[in-house]
């Protein structure tokens, strides 16, 4: 089983194509390309969100990612508490051009979920299951 990766990303605009490359790089590394492109949306959505909406003024990200029997799970930390703006899939009307980045992580991950941070922040996690792995996805 590999070491769990992680990596901190700077509160700048191209902190978002460093954390999907970093993203890609480590399922590479692991011999996991059946999730990669699935992982790599995910966490340009997550990474957006977080600096739009989950870092404090001036804080940037972690991306975390870990395999475990067959899952693997990538989370995004941010440090604005749930209770600041809870994620939630919208429901954008036609003509928004924001505001479908959870309802695409809801349809490409196997699960998905916000958890507290400590001592602040959230983290919000993703599951995708691996070729090998078809049964039902459990939290890790």
């Amino acid at each position: 089983m590999p070491d769990a990766k992680q990596k901190y990303f700077e509160p700048r605009p191209e902190s978002v194509r460093l954390a999907r490359e970093f993203a890609v790089t480590t399922l590479e590394g692991w011999g996991l390309h059946g999730p990669a492109d699935d992982v790599r949306l995910c966490v340009s959505e997550l990474a957006s969100n977080a600096l739009a909406h989950g870092s404090e003024p001036g804080r940037g990200f972690l991306v975390r990612l870990d395999a475990e029997d067959g899952i693997v799970r990538l989370e995004v930390h941010d440090s604005r508490p749930r209770g600041h703006r809870q994620p939630r899939i919208a429901d954008p009307a036609d003509t928004d051009t924001t505001g479908r980045g959870l309802r695409i992580v809801s349809a490409l991950a196997d699960g998905w979920g916000v958890e507290d941070r400590r001592p602040f922040g959230k983290i919000v996690w993703t599951l995708f299951k691996t070729a090998r792995h078809q049964g039902e996805v459990q939290p890790c």
